[in-house]
């Protein structure tokens, strides 16, 4: 059986990815989670002051090296930040309800109009729970979404420039045995640390491929709880998503709210997407000096706390 598998998209990767999973967009995060960032009570002691000691820590001691590269930083200045989240256990003890997963496998099959799709894989970090993320859109807003219009790429093809493949069992697989204690997938951490610029994923696909792996726990944790049948889901399922090249973040929450996927017509699924958030602007290893005077120190420039922040009302989600 040929399959179209998702490999990487083009210049419209976004468009193309809400497209492949019968998705809404929705500019911004959503308002229960902005009230999360917003909330003085959820902020860490002295964590501006963290937040830097973790930027600096990753770029500058972490590494013999004296220009460290992004392969390097990046997943230290995640894994760290994370570690932060985490520190806020006694305040939340219903954190203690999760645990992270690395390199998991996934493996999610659907029919989108004539065409079989695939998203197969590793997806980097998974920060699985106990208990589902609750769904963020009404019952009203989901039926609203039936009037929403997918975008086309007429006369191209929305699926031109997938990699076919040939599937001989088609399963869907959450990456994780039956019975294990935290099935829920809550938010994937995706980074992007490709050295060379033409393997790099850019911002626009990042975002896309936080969209389509979402997308794909998603449906493989309703297969797995709902059986097969294409339907409106009466529970939706939410999984959260960082992407990150270790200074610009992207923000995804997505809500599957069916998987009747093969017509464009009828209730959709939602995206809510935050992009290109900045930690920092740019980090300086070396001072620089202009007429023996320092104009700019180590450390980084344009500090932007409120990134952090939405990092952790997005890991603080569910538990608060």
């Amino acid at each position: 059986m040929a399959a179209s598998r998702w490999r990487s998209l083009g210049d419209q990767g976004v468009k193309q990815a809400l497209w492949l999973t019968k998705s809404k967009l929705i500019e911004g995060l959503p308002e229960k989670v902005l009230r999360l960032v917003d909330d003085p009570r959820n902020h860490i002691e002295n964590q501006d002051e963290q937040v830097l000691n973790i930027i600096s820590h990753a770029r500058l001691w972490h590494s013999t090296e004296d220009i460290p590269k992004r392969e390097t930083y990046c997943p230290v200045i995640v894994d760290s930040l994370i570690q932060l989240c985490k520190s806020q256990i006694l305040k939340h003890p219903s954190l203690a309800r999760r645990i992270l997963a690395r390199n998991y496998s996934l493996s999610a099959t659907w029919n989108r109009e004539s065409v079989l799709l695939q998203v197969r894989g590793t997806s980097g970090t998974r920060l699985s729970v106990k208990d589902p993320l609750p769904p963020i859109a009404s019952r009203e807003e989901i039926e609203a979404t039936k009037n929403h219009v997918l975008e086309t790429f007429y006369p191209i093809s929305p699926t031109i420039d997938l990699q076919e493949c040939n599937v001989y069992k088609v399963k869907d697989d959450t990456g994780f045995r039956e019975g294990y204690p935290y099935c829920f997938p809550h938010t994937l951490y995706l980074l992007e640390t490709a050295k060379l610029q033409p393997h790099r994923f850019h911002p626009d696909k990042l975002r896309a491929k936080m969209i389509l792996f979402a997308f794909g726990n998603a449906l493989a944790q309703a297969r797995r709880l709902y059986g097969n049948d294409s339907k409106v889901l009466e529970h939706p399922i939410v999984v959260q998503s960082v992407g990150t090249d270790g200074r610009v973040f992207q923000f995804l929450v997505f809500q599957l709210n069916t998987t009747d996927l093969v017509s464009n017509e009828g209730v959709k699924n939602l995206a809510w997407v935050d992009s290109d958030q900045f930690l920092y602007q740019h980090f300086w290893c070396r001072p620089v000096i202009k007429k023996k005077v320092v104009v700019e120190p180590v450390g980084p420039t344009s500090f932007q706390p409120e990134t952090f922040r939405k990092f952790l009302a997005l890991y603080l989600h569910g538990a608060v």
